[in-house]
C-alpha cells in the first residue's frame, strides 16, 4: 500500500498545483501541491524501509516518469516539466541517501532526510522552473518568499510525520531489534 500511496501522492501534487491557486501566508507563496510533496518524502522513506534502497530507486524512476507525464498532460511547459523532474530527482535522491546513512531512530531519519529533500526540491524548482531564469512566472523579488514558504510547509509536514512515526509501537519495536 505504501508504494501506491507514494505514487498517488506525487500525481496528486501535480494535479493540485495545476488546479488550485497558490496558498499565501504573509509574504510566503506556497503551491497547494507542496502539502503533498512534503508527504511524499515520508512515504518514500516508508517505501525504502520496507523494500530497500535499490527497489526504492526504481520506484523513484517510475514516480518521476508518472509526474512528468501528468505535468505535461496538464499543460505545463517543457521547462516546468523539466524543472519539476530535476527537483524531484535531486530531492528524492538526497532524501534516500541521507535516510540510508543516518544511524538514528526511524522518526529522526525521516525528519532530517525530509528537510534536506524539501530544501532541495523547493530551491531547485522555484529557481529553475518559476524564476526569471526559468519560465519567468515569479519576479526575482518573490523567489525567496516562494522558496522559504515551501520549505516551511515541508518542514512542518516532516515534523508531523516524524512525531507520528515515533509514537507507533511497531516502529519502536523494530528499532529495538
Amino acid at each position: 500500500m505504501r508504494v501506491i500511496f507514494y505514487l498517488i501522492c506525487i500525481v496528486t501534487a501535480n494535479v493540485v498545483t495545476a488546479s488550485l491557486a497558490p496558498f499565501h501566508f504573509g509574504i510566503f507563496i506556497v503551491p497547494m501541491g507542496t502539502f503533498f510533496i512534503g508527504a511524499t518524502f515520508i512515504l518514500r522513506d516508508l517505501v525504502q524501509n520496507k523494500y530497500g534502497r535499490k527497489k526504492t530507486y526504481g520506484l523513484i524512476a517510475l514516480a518521476l516518469l508518472l509526474s512528468a507525464i501528468v505535468s505535461a498532460s496538464l499543460g505545463d511547459t517543457l521547462l516546468i516539466v523539466a524543472a519539476s523532474a530535476l527537483s524531484f530527482l535531486l530531492s528524492e535522491t538526497a532524501d534516500t541517501e541521507i535516510y540510508s546513512r543516518l544511524k538514528l531512530p526511524m522518526a529522526w531519519r525521516v525528519f532530517y532526510s525530509g528537510i534536506v529533500g524539501g530544501i532541495l526540491d523547493s530551491a531547485v524548482f522555484v529557481i529553475i522552473g518559476l524564476s526569471p531564469l526559468g519560465a519567468n512566472i515569479l519576479p526575482w523579488e518573490a523567489v525567496p518568499a516562494a522558496i522559504i514558504g515551501q520549505i516551511i510547509v515541508k518542514t512542518v509536514l516532516q515534523l508531523i510525520g516524524a512525531l507520528i512515526l515515533s509514537q507507533l509501537p511497531a516502529v519502536r519495536m523494530r528499532e529495538m531489534a
